[in-house]
């Protein structure tokens, strides 16, 4: 997604959000971050050691499936806190936002490979981003074993019929979610399928390659 972003602003919060991090990781009183029960391998760790900085918050009890319902969700007191992160975020293309999510883990842990949740038909609508490239962050084809990494700053992808997941680094890593609606120019660039609607970004992405 990098072309529908302002790449050089994203990369210019890098140490504005490093920064603010490193003060956080002596209290470590944020939440772990839950890969949720979907995990390609049975045995891997559903904390894989990670924390979230929850940027907004929900005001009913935490529903993964209600990420994308804007009006329920508002702002938490972190957002004060990274006030130009959420000046960035306020120009992606959305409509409205939804849930916002900082993950960061200090000593660059792996990610075990899941899937976000087995709605086929429910597409989130988000933009996963980056201030650095030093989170490996990839896809995987369970099948073959074989990964696609994301190359770019920005993507959004299927978090139901692909595995994702990131290798470590064994340094701070983190990355940005932003949930919601997107604008209504940008939807209509979109190939929604009439089924699987999950598979959405996978179509999207393959269309732009093609373009």
């Amino acid at each position: 997604m990098d072309p529908f972003i302002d790449v050089e602003r994203l990369r210019a919060l890098d140490g504005f959000i490093t920064e603010r991090l490193n003060r956080r990781l002596a209290a470590a009183e944020d939440r772990q971050f839950y890969t949720g029960p979907f995990l390609l391998d049975a045995d891997a760790s559903h904390l894989p050691g990670s924390r979230m900085i929850e940027l907004a918050r929900s005001r009913e009890p935490e529903n993964y499936y209600d990420l994308n319902r804007a009006e329920l969700w508002e702002p938490s007191p972190e957002a004060a806190e990274f006030a130009p992160l959420m000046d960035f975020i306020a120009t992606l293309p959305f409509a409205a936002t939804a849930r916002m999510l900082i993950m960061y883990d200090a000593s660059g842990r792996a990610v075990s490979a899941h899937r976000d949740h087995d709605s086929s038909e429910l597409c989130h609508e988000f933009v996963w981003f980056r201030t650095n490239r030093s989170k490996p962050f990839y896809m995987l084809d369970p099948d073959t074993g074989e990964r696609a990494y994301v190359a770019g700053h920005a993507a959004w992808f299927d978090t139901v019929n692909q595995f994702h997941g990131a290798d470590a680094t064994g340094k701070l890593s983190f990355s940005i979610r932003v949930d919601g609606v997107f604008s209504e120019e940008f939807r209509r660039a979109i190939p929604f399928p009439s089924q699987n609607r999950a598979a959405a970004p996978s179509i999207w992405a393959n269309a732009q390659a093609g373009a």
